[in-house]
């Protein structure tokens, strides 16, 4: 079994992006520039933007946070993202998911130009994505095609599954795995939470991609010897052997399921470190899209 180890192939390619930075900047050429919109104060969202800023310091890239408190009105936070369209050093931006309920999230994700949608979740790059056309790919899909690649892990010809269907990562993955790339070419199926007789389709599968959102929910029994795991999911599970009172799982149980597994992520460790990396990726290709 052989661990896909996210966080090193991460750090690969940031020293890889700091290298190009390091050139365009000795070249004369504008330092890229990533802009993040946090609302409100979701633990996970602080702790992810965080980890974003820190990552563009380390290769060089300019970066900017604006930070609204929960209770920011709808028409503020598109003012915001008004503002950071039309400013031309801004390259690429996020606005960081889950918003609070008061906020229609898919008119705030319409409302960024497509051009700096470093996320990919603008309908313009879901639909360029969708026909193979250049655009920037969802940064959580797209490390995971990075971490395959990387790891000479072969999807031509085989049965992948998707668990889980939401826009964010099971749709696009279902859609890329499935195209003529270098980690593609294979057949997919989505199963998700009305699936009948889940097992059945994962027992199948040589390449498993769990984003299904539920803890530890694959076990060893519903996955065949040499199976490649790709866990999305992670949880904090009530654990008071620890002292944080919690561990972080997965949506596989890596325990049962990394005895018959070929390759698989660890959580944390594997898929996160890959999302944010890839954000990073985008905003370079911003960069020199607006160069042009």
């Amino acid at each position: 079994m052989i661990l896909l180890d996210g966080k090193k192939v991460s750090n690969d390619i940031k020293d890889e992006i700091a290298s190009q930075v390091k050139t365009m900047t000795s070249n004369g050429e504008k330092t890229p520039h990533l802009a993040a919109i946090l609302v409100g104060t979701d633990g996970a969202s602080m702790t992810y933007v965080n980890a974003k800023v820190k990552a563009c310091e380390r290769i060089g890239f300019n970066s900017t946070l604006i930070d609204l408190p929960e209770d920011t009105t709808e028409a503020v936070l598109l003012d915001k993202i008004h503002n950071l369209n039309d400013d031309s050093d801004i390259d690429g931006f996020i606005v960081q998911l889950p918003l609070p309920k008061h906020i229609d999230e898919q008119k705030v994700l319409k409302a960024v130009n497509p051009d700096k949608d470093v996320d990919g979740f603008h309908p313009t790059n879901v639909g360029r994505m969708t026909l193979d056309l250049p655009c920037f790919l969802p940064a959580t899909p797209y490390g995971i095609l990075e971490l395959l690649e990387r790891y000479n892990v072969e999807t031509s010809g085989k049965d992948v599954v998707v668990m889980g269907r939401s826009h964010i990562v099971g749709r696009p993955m279902s859609i890329l795995m499935s195209q003529k790339r270098k980690a593609g070419n294979a057949t997919v199926t989505v199963v998700h939470s009305r699936t009948e007789n889940l097992s059945h389709f994962t027992q199948k599968a040589d390449i498993i991609v769990a984003a299904i959102g539920i803890s530890e929910f694959l076990t060893g029994d519903m996955v065949k010897d040499g199976v490649v795991i790709i866990d999305v999911g992670i949880t904090r599970v009530p654990d008071e052997t620890k002292a944080r009172g919690y561990r972080l799982a997965g949506d596989v149980d890596f325990e049962s399921v990394s005895k018959k597994a070929s390759y698989i992520t660890p959580v944390p460790g594997g898929v996160g470190p890959m999302t944010i990396a890839m954000l990073l990726k985008n905003t370079l290709l911003a960069r020199s899209m607006h160069k042009s």
